[in-house]
């Protein structure tokens, strides 16, 4: 499966990211931000969730993501773009009902 997300929403998802170093709850600041201020205070960014690190693992997925369509010729793709429940239900429908295969 291709999961396809535009640039602009990988980056609001990844860069948003944050953790609580003392619970290991996770948090996004825009859909999930913390509720105290005191874990608000304390909640820090992995290094990799930075617009620098995030920006660089995009360029090299576009670089090589053609190739590798390329090779996996019956992938399928999936707008990602969507709630999670949504993406899952899609791709459980194809699991389960495939598309029919095309032979020449």
């Amino acid at each position: 499966f291709f999961l396809d997300v535009p640039n602009d929403s990988v980056m609001e998802r990844l860069t948003l990211r944050q953790t609580d170093p003392i619970t290991g709850e996770r948090y996004h600041m825009l859909y999930n931000p913390p509720q105290s201020t005191e874990t608000k205070d304390r909640i820090c960014q992995h290094p990799n969730d930075t617009e620098d690190a995030v920006r660089q693992r995009l360029s090299q997925y576009h670089a090589y993501v053609e190739e590798i369509a390329d090779y996996y010729t019956e992938g399928q793709h999936v707008n990602a773009d969507q709630d999670p429940h949504t993406v899952f239900e899609c791709i459980e429908s194809m699991v389960v009902n495939p598309l029919p295969k095309h032979y020449p």
